[in-house]
C-alpha cells in the first residue's frame, strides 16, 4: 500500500515557548491516495481539521484527545502528558536537552501538576474517526513531532537562520525520519512555509539531493526527490488534508502543553501571574515583563526565555 504523510507547525509567530513541527503518516489504499489528491477536504469533519479553527489556548481538550489517539494508533502507550511528549518527540530527550542550563530544565521539561484533562467520551470519538478513516482506506500508523525550543530558534537567528528556515529544515528532518519508517518511497503534503514559492534553494538536508521539480504555483509547490518521494507544499494544507490536520491537532496540543510548563515554573513563586499563551498579545507581553526580575534573579538567559525579533532593543 503507498504511504501518506503530512506535516504542519504550531507555534511559528509567538514571543515564548517552542515551535513544533508534527508529521502524521498513514498507509493507505488506491482510492483514497486518489481521493486525499483531488480533494482531502471529503476526509474533514466537525472534529478533524485545522487546529485554529478547533481549539484555542486554555482550550485544547480536542486537541489532546486526537494526540492521545493517535499515539494508540501508533502502537505508543502513555499514561500521562509527559510520556506522550516522549513517545512523540522525534529526538530523544537528551538531544532536547542538550543546550539548557540547569534553570532552562526546570523552566522548560518540569511535568510537576500535569495532568490529561481530555474525558473518555473525548478521547473514544478521536478513536472511532481513526477507525472511520481505516475503513476509508487511511490508516494512521506513524506520529512523530519536533520540538524547536526558544534557544535553538534563537541561536539559529544568530546564523542566518529565521523562523520559516527553521520551520523548513524540521519538515526535512521528519520527511526522512518518516520515509525511514516506511522503508520506500512516501507521498507527503506540508503546510506552506511563509510567502515561499521556490522551495530547493532554502533546504538544508534535501536540497543537496537529485530533485525534479513538478510544480512551484502560488497555491503549491511539489518536488519528487528519488529514494524519498513527493513532497508537496500546499497552501491550507491543515484545512484540506487530513493528515496535515491531525498533524496541526497534535501539535497544537503538545505546544500548549510545553507552554503551560514554563508559565507553572513562574506561578510557583508568583501564584498571580496570568496564564499566558506565549503569543503576541497583551496577556502575555504582561507575563514577559512581570517575569523579569525574577529570571534575572535565577540567572535563566533571555536566549532561553523569549524569541528575539528584529524590534528588539536592549531591555525588555
Amino acid at each position: 500500500m503507498p504511504w501518506h504523510a503530512g506535516i504542519d507547525e504550531n507555534g511559528l509567530g509567538p514571543q515564548l515557548g517552542p515551535m513544533l513541527v508534527t508529521a502524521v503518516m498513514a498507509r493507505v489504499s488506491e482510492s483514497a491516495r486518489q481521493g486525499l489528491r483531488q480533494d482531502g477536504t471529503r476526509f474533514l469533519h466537525e472534529r478533524l481539521d485545522d487546529s485554529k479553527a478547533l481549539v484555542s489556548h486554555g482550550k485544547v481538550a480536542l486537541a489532546e484527545a486526537w494526540a492521545r489517539a493517535v499515539a494508540e494508533r501508533c502502537k505508543i502507550r502513555a499514561s500521562s502528558p509527559d510520556a506522550l511528549v516522549e513517545a512523540l518527540a522525534l529526538e530523544q530527550r537528551h538531544q532536547r536537552v542538550s543546550m539548557c542550563p540547569d534553570l532552562g530544565l526546570t523552566q522548560c521539561w518540569s511535568a510537576e501538576g500535569e495532568g490529561f484533562e481530555a474525558d473518555e467520551a473525548q478521547v473514544d470519538a478521536a478513536r472511532q474517526d481513526l477507525d472511520l478513516l481505516d475503513r476509508r482506506g487511511i490508516d494512521v500508523v506513524w506520529a512523530r513531532s519536533l520540538i524547536v525550543c526558544v534557544r535553538a530558534l534563537n541561536e539559529a537567528r544568530h546564523n542566518g537562520c529565521g523562523r520559516f528556515e527553521s520551520d523548513l529544515h524540521a519538515m526535512e528532518r521528519l520527511i526522512l525520519a518518516a520515509r525511514a519508517e516506511a522503508c520506500q518511497d512516501i507521498e507527503v503534503v506540508c503546510g506552506k512555509v511563509g510567502g515561499l514559492q521556490r522551495y530547493v534553494p532554502a533546504m538544508s538536508v534535501l536540497g543537496d539531493r537529485l530533485h525534479t521539480v513538478l510544480g512551484e504555483e502560488r497555491a503549491c509547490s511539489s518536488y519528487g526527490f528519488p529514494g524519498v518521494g513527493i513532497v508537496h507544499f500546499r497552501r491550507d494544507a491543515d484545512g484540506s488534508d487530513p493528515l496535515v490536520a491531525l498533524g496541526s491537532l497534535v501539535g497544537k496540543y503538545l505546544r500548549e502543553l510545553l507552554m503551560k510548563r514554563i508559565v507553572r515554573f513562574y506561578q510557583r513563586q508568583e501564584p498571580e501571574l496570568p496564564d499566558a499563551s506565549g503569543y503576541n498579545d497583551p496577556v502575555t507581553a504582561r507575563f514577559v515583563r512581570a517575569t523579569l526580575a525574577r529570571r534575572r534573579r535565577l540567572g535563566i538567559p533571555d536566549l532561553c526565555f523569549r524569541r528575539e525579533q528584529a524590534s528588539d532593543s536592549k531591555d525588555e
